[in-house]
């Protein structure tokens, strides 16, 4: 009887410690989404032809979306510059930030966003997007 008692404590000990692990877990976890923020990756290639000054154009609209999107957190963006030759023509990386995906999904068919796709197609010939969410 003794020894049933002790393995049933034991049993118990074992049992609680283990949920103890697994709600730990989960608040690391909860920590780290709410730490995280989605980053929204956009490549573009432009069609042959397209002129430095149509390009300008598209870069000053992508540029304006910020001040126009409360949701877009930060943006940054560059020109391709990597030695190793693999961009396929991809010559402008977009990043931007959103803490949320409800942020993403008001920006992705805001009028803005829109309108700056009016301003990009003639002149694209390919587009990459990546979201994801940081992780350190």
């Amino acid at each position: 009887m003794k020894i049933k008692l002790f393995l049933l404590l034991i049993s118990i000990s074992f049992m609680s410690n283990a949920f103890a692990k697994t709600d730990e877990n989960m608040t690391t976890t909860i920590m780290i989404q709410s730490d995280s923020l989605l980053r929204h990756t956009v490549f573009f290639k432009f069609k042959e032809g397209t002129t430095a000054e149509q390009i300008k154009q598209v870069e000053d609209a992508f540029s304006a979306l910020p001040s126009k999107i409360e949701q877009i957190k930060a943006y940054e963006w560059g020109l391709n510059n990597s030695p190793e030759g693999l961009d396929k023509g991809f010559t402008h990386a977009f990043f931007l930030t959103f803490e949320s995906e409800e942020d993403r999904a008001i920006y992705l068919p805001h009028p803005d966003h829109k309108a700056f796709g009016a301003v990009l197609t003639p002149f694209l010939d390919d587009v990459f997007v990546v979201d994801y969410w940081t992780k350190s």
